[in-house]
Formats: structure tokens, sequence, C-alpha cells
């Protein structure tokens, strides 16, 4: 009597995690794992050099790598025999990814014979006429047609599992070795589905003057697979690579479990080629579906400072023809703009480059609690540069931007007056306002008067820095003349 595999379902939809549950006809010769190392871009792309042992015969062997990443790009896949990298050739590679899921089995045994148990335990066999549209259509022996919905069906039982499906994906090789015994073989390929980026957590000091950093990597595995006891590389910078193909399987849905390491592990930093690389000193699991994090830079007592923007101007883009609109450029804006700005120096207490990723800055209350007073994002950021943070909008400063003069003296010059009013309503604190002006109506400019000393920042823009009395309201003013061509 013919032995038969049991799937248990409530549901047509919980079908697929069932059908994971059947294992191969064939053993698939995975091959003893000897080490595997992962280089991890912060793209979205890995690669993967994964090193085995496998027993071979003099002449053709069939070799099959599982528990390869489902994401992987297969195009990108290199086979080398460490062993005996002369004697072994490759004579044909595949990468097999016809999985085991409920639409492959039921796809697999149309007009074969299959099993159903309802839920209130009836049983129907017949031969399966269609699996689609959540029911599934039997002929049984006397040439009756059943349908069954997928609401009420308990168990599918199928014979056996189908010759080709896998439940793993896997690479398959057929190789030619010159001498029988164990190889060590190395498989190196790209894949997606795993990445890594910089987390960064700042305590800003109650004075504003100086912050402690720690910075996290963080890495998030949804490759299809896991990578254990890995030697971990992570690689900063803007690699360019094609657009990714399309992968040939899809992961199914799954939680993201995250894990951070308790105790910082030591990072290692260099330069390579034109990007910094970061070396976990230690192996690492990664596993499928998890964010692991580990500490790789932090420092203490970092010189810090605090300083406001009013930017109320309009967003400039380029000069392309001179614009005589009288209301042009009038925004209504009135959020006075907070950032903290630092060194990544060696002499400022970090020394150290910085990834991009995400910053979030702290700073304790009276109470000595720490509450978030500002997140953002930091591009890569080589030692010595200034990091700057944009934190949010300052509650008690004001800002206030009006045009008080327009006059068109001629076809081809206009004369323009700006009133600005910077209002500070803290109680005791003195803050200095930046105020970025952009002259946007042509490239020939001229300030003609201005109450406050201001700096010429490039071809466009002048910026005022003024100092507001706690309580007390400051006002700048200027004139500005364009002329072009007639």
């Amino acid at each position: 009597m013919k032995t038969t595999r049991v799937l248990q379902v409530t549901a047509l939809a919980a079908l697929l995690r069932a059908a994971l549950l059947v294992g191969p006809v064939a053993a698939q010769e995975a091959g003893e794992r000897a080490d595997v190392a992962v280089t991890i871009y912060n793209q979205g792309t890995a690669l993967v050099q994964d090193r085995r042992v496998f027993e071979l015969d003099e002449g053709e062997n069939l070799v099959n790598f599982t528990d390869v990443a489902s994401s992987i790009d297969p195009t990108s896949v290199v086979l080398t025999s460490l062993t005996d990298p002369e004697g072994t050739v490759v004579l044909e590679q595949n990468y097999v990814y016809d999985l085991v899921d409920v639409s492959a089995l039921l796809e697999r045994y149309l007009d074969e014979q299959i099993e159903v148990v309802a839920e209130d335990g009836t049983e129907y066999s017949g031969w399966l006429l269609s699996g689609r549209g959540g029911t599934i259509i039997l002929r049984q022996d006397d040439g009756e047609v059943i349908v069954i919905s997928s609401d009420s069906i308990r168990d599918l039982r199928f014979p056996a599992l189908p010759d080709g499906l896998i439940t793993r994906p896997t690479l398959r090789w057929l190789l030619s070795s010159a001498q029988a015994g164990e190889q060590e073989i190395e498989l190196t390929y790209l894949t997606g589905g795993i990445n890594w980026t910089a987390d960064y957590n700042l305590l800003l000091a109650t004075d504003n003057r100086s912050l402690d950093l720690n910075g996290w990597v963080t890495l998030t595995n949804t490759s299809g697979t896991t990578y254990t006891d890995a030697l971990v590389k992570l690689v900063a910078g803007d690699v360019n690579r094609l657009p990714e193909p399309q992968m040939m399987y899809d992961l199914a849905e799954a939680e993201t479990r995250v894990q951070a390491v308790p105790a910082a592990s030591p990072v290692q930093q260099r330069e390579f080629y034109e990007y910094h690389l970061y070396e976990i000193t230690r192996p690492v699991t990664v596993g499928n579906n998890e964010t692991k994090q580990v500490e790789f830079v932090s420092g203490t007592g970092i010189p810090a400072s605090t300083y406001y923007v009013y930017r109320a101007g309009i967003p400039f883009y380029g000069y392309r023809s001179p614009i005589i609109d009288r209301g042009y450029g009038q925004t209504g804006i009135t959020d006075v703009q907070n950032y903290l700005e630092f060194s990544t120096s060696e002499e400022d207490g970090l020394g150290a480059d910085l990834p991009a990723g995400r910053i979030r800055v702290y700073q304790e209350d009276i109470d000595g609690a720490a509450l978030l007073i500002g997140e953002n994002r930091i591009d890569h950021t080589p030692e010595g540069e200034k990091v700057e943070i944009y934190l949010g909008n300052a509650f008690d400063l004001v800002g206030e931007r009006r045009q008080t003069d327009f006059r068109l003296l001629s076809s081809n010059v206009i004369e323009e007056t700006y009133e600005i009013r910077l209002r500070n309503r803290k109680d005791e604190q003195t803050v200095e306002i930046r105020v970025p002006e952009t002259l946007f109506r042509w490239s020939n400019w001229e300030i003609l008067q201005a109450s406050h000393e201001y700096e010429k920042t490039d071809s466009s823009t002048i910026e005022f820095r003024v100092n507001v009395e706690p309580q007390s309201e400051t006002v700048i003013t200027y004139t500005v003349r364009y002329t072009w061509p007639r």
C-alpha cells in the first residue's frame, strides 16, 4: 500500500506554510560548511563567499548547494575548487527555484488523484481538475464533479512530493573532477535582501556645548538564508550598480526580529579603494528575517554648538529669466529652525568617519531622564568634516518677512526692499539667528542698503547673523537692485 503524506491546514490560504513541511524526494548534497564571509553594501546588496567540503568521485559529479540566499543574482555566481582548481571543471550550472508551495503542488497534480478531508470529517477522493480561485474541483470515479470551497477544507493529501520540487533554493552543478576525495569548494555570489545602515545616538549636554555619541551598525537580512558564524564586512560608500535583475524567487512575508549585541563588539575600520570598510572582528551569525545591531564608534565630551536659521524665501533652482512679478517670493513662513553642529575630527574628540545613517539626539531633563529633541539623517561624512543636523523648529522664536517696497525703474531695472523681524520670546537666553536671503530675480544684483552686516555666501545668496535679546525684537532691512540687458 502506498504511503501518503498529509498536509494539515485550516484553510487554503494556510496551505503554503504546511507545504513547506514536506521533505524532498532525493537527499540534497549540501556539503559540510567550512566558513562563510559576507560583505554588505549599504545599498541592499551583499557579496557572499561560502566554502563547503564535498566528497567527489573521479569523473562527473552532481553537486547541490542548498541554503543559498533566495534573493540571489544567479548571473553573479562563481564556483571554484580550492583543493584542485585545475582538475575540477564546471560542466553545467543551474539555479533550481521550483519550490514547494500549494500552487506548485496543485499544478503538478492536475489530472492526478488526491484526497480532500472537509472540516466536518467528510473525505473526498478524485482526480484534480482545478485548484484555482480558492476552490478544489475533483472528478470522482463515477464521473461526478465535486467543488470544495477552501473555507471547508481541513486536510489535503498528496501521494508523494512530485519530482523536481524542492524545499529550498538550490544551486546545482555538474562537475568533472580529476581525482576522488574531499574537496573544499568556494561559492561566490551577489544577493539582494541584505542591507546595513548606521544608527547614531547623541546625548547633548544641557548647556548645548558638548555631546556624547554612540554609533551602531544595523544589519537587516531578508535574503532568504542564515549566515552562521560569518566574517562580516561592511562597505560604506556609493558603489555604482546596474538595476537589480528580477529575482527568480520571492521571499514569503515574515516578521523581522531585532537583536542587539549586548556588549560593544570591536569593529576595525580601514580605507578600501574609494570607500570605507568596517570589519567586525569576531564571527557573527546573521539570521534570516533578523535585524542585528553592533556598536562600532563612540565618543564623549565632543564639542558641539546649536544655532538657529530663519529661511523664509522660496526654493531657488537657478536663474532662467528675470522675474518681474511683484508678489513672487512671498511665503509667509514664520518658523525658525534649530540646528546642531559638531566635528568628526580627532582634535574634537571623535576621530572617526561616520557612514550615512540616522541620528537621534537626546537631552536630559531636570530629573535626569533623556528626552528626544530631534532626529535626522546624515550622508557619508569623513573624519575632519562638520556634521550639521536639523533638529526641528524653535518654539520661542518667531520670524516675519515682508516686502516693503518694489519699484520697476525701467524695463530692465528693479529695486526691492525687504523687512525681516525676529522675535525672541525666551525668558533669559540671547540667541544668534542666521538669516539667508536668496536674491532670486536675476543674477546681476547689488545691495544698495542693509541695516546689518551680511556675508555673501554664494553667487545668489547673502546671510545676516544677528543676536536677539530675550523678550525683544530685532529688525533687518535691506534693498537690492537687479539689472539685466534690454
